[in-house]
């Protein structure tokens, strides 16, 4: 059996998207859901057309705070979708939700837009999935899963590394048939290079409403790098690499190790290469344990310097007493303690059948079929009532698991975690920084307000 057709049958959970798609819509028989996308940049649009591919789909409303992104983004959605209407757009995500009151709402917006829209796309009746980290601090998160389960929505986060076939390929070739035998250290690391420096800040265009951008994180002025792509640099917007890049195999390895919530998190490491007058202020370096007893999970950080990782620069390495096996965005490799042979296996490339990755450039092809299925999930939870693979709480440990990293690196000491009380045990100090400060009038959801 070719390697391809492995991949692309049930073996794994990699069902083939035909199969998928007949059991969950019926031969086509199910009305068009009505989505709604509140963030239309990179990764907002690029979820939206994989939703397309899969499903019966209207688009029924576009949201951002760049004018022009919004009009770009409605024209493209108009060449895409069955109905070709070009949906209407807007800049504020409640306009949109209650005028429209759609269906499935997607939220693509920059980290620390992901809680408020999603917490009123809930109010508004709305299945949501949201991409990861889920929330910029703690109680974000915590109020996040409170308005999915109030008001008994399905909400899929976008930790698509649970439904990657190549990475269930090798789950079940290693880990259910113990050939990597007992984990007990695992490494997940990111060696790829930080942003250049910012140049100077200036005025907003006039097509960005930089009042609306901002929202309820600290103030910082404007510059011409920041948006569309590199606010992830600035830490007003984003938890650095450790919400970033950790997330999403943090996440993948509790999946495949069965992992909740860790007993503690420590973390070291800061801007430590950056030059004193750089305004990026997220961090370069980070060394962080998540200790879950048995197993130790380590990221490792480190924008500078030569990559030790060149085949898998970002991923994760889980050790056995069997073997070794190195997941990446790619690719995985199995390296077998004693006598055997390395074995290896690459993503699942569906270009061929999905030629129109290719039209829009930003697509990321070896994400593009983990996606497609991803969003199969949540639609089969959505219609079954179940919760979806990457349900909300699982992002919410996830995600708060780096938020917490990134809090402990701050504090310099080690965070044991309460989950049942969703507070740090015994640190008054650190618990005041599990919810920032709203800037002006917006009010910061709690579980209890939601």
């Amino acid at each position: 059996m070719k390697r391809r057709e492995f991949l692309k049958s049930a073996f794994g959970g990699a069902a083939s998207l035909a199969a998928v798609q007949a059991g969950a819509f019926a031969a086509g028989a199910e009305a068009a859901l009505r989505v709604a996308l509140i963030g239309s940049g990179w990764y907002g649009k690029t979820d939206l057309f994989h939703l397309i591919q899969v499903a019966p789909v209207e688009v029924v409303g576009l949201c951002d705070v760049d004018r022009l992104m919004v009009e770009e983004a409605a024209e493209l959605v108009s060449q895409r979708q069955p109905s070709k209407k070009r949906p209407p757009t807007y800049g504020d995500y409640r306009k949109l939700l209650a005028e429209q009151r759609p269906d499935v709402a997607l939220i693509g917006t920059p980290d620390h837009w992901h809680c408020l829209p999603m917490v009123e796309a809930c109010k508004a009746g709305a299945d949501v999935y949201v991409q990861k980290p889920i929330s910029y601090d703690v109680v974000e998160g915590q109020a996040m899963v409170a308005a999915a389960r109030k008001y008994g929505r399905t909400v899929q986060v976008g930790l698509q590394r649970r439904s990657t076939p190549h990475l269930l390929e090798a789950r079940d070739r290693f880990l259910r048939t113990e050939k990597l035998g007992k984990v007990a250290y695992v490494d997940i690391h990111s060696y790829y290079g930080g942003p250049g420096e910012f140049p100077p800040n200036e005025a907003p265009p006039e097509h960005l409403d930089w009042e609306m951008f901002v929202g309820p994180a600290t103030w910082r002025d404007y510059n011409p790098r920041i948006h569309p792509r590199s606010w992830r640099a600035c830490r007003e917007f984003s938890n650095g690499q450790t919400g970033d890049l950790c997330v999403h195999f943090l996440d993948v390895v509790r999946y495949l190790l069965d992992l909740d919530w860790p007993r503690s998190i420590s973390a070291s490491g800061g801007i430590l290469m950056r030059r004193p007058d750089s305004t990026i202020n997220v961090h370069d370096t980070q060394t962080a344990l998540f200790d879950y007893g048995d197993v130790q999970v380590v990221w490792n950080q480190r924008n500078w310097g030569r990559n030790p990782e060149p085949e898998h620069p970002w991923g994760a390495t889980l050790y056995g007493d069997k073997g070794t096996l190195k997941l990446s965005i790619r690719s995985y490799d199995f390296l077998p303690s004693g006598s055997g042979s390395p074995e290896h296996g690459d993503f699942l490339d569906e270009r061929d059948q999905y030629p129109e990755d290719l039209q829009h450039k930003a697509t990321e092809i070896f994400a593009a079929p983990a996606t497609r299925r991803h969003m199969q999930d949540f639609l089969a939870a959505r219609r079954n009532a179940q919760r979806p693979v990457a349900d909300i709480e699982q992002g919410h440990i996830s995600s708060a698991c780096c938020i917490l990293a990134n809090l402990s690196m701050k504090l310099g000491r080690s965070l044991a975690w309460d989950r049942q009380a969703g507070r740090v045990i015994g640190d008054d100090e650190a618990n005041q920084h599990l919810a920032r400060k709203y800037r002006g009038d917006w009010k910061h959801p709690t579980p209890e307000t939601v």
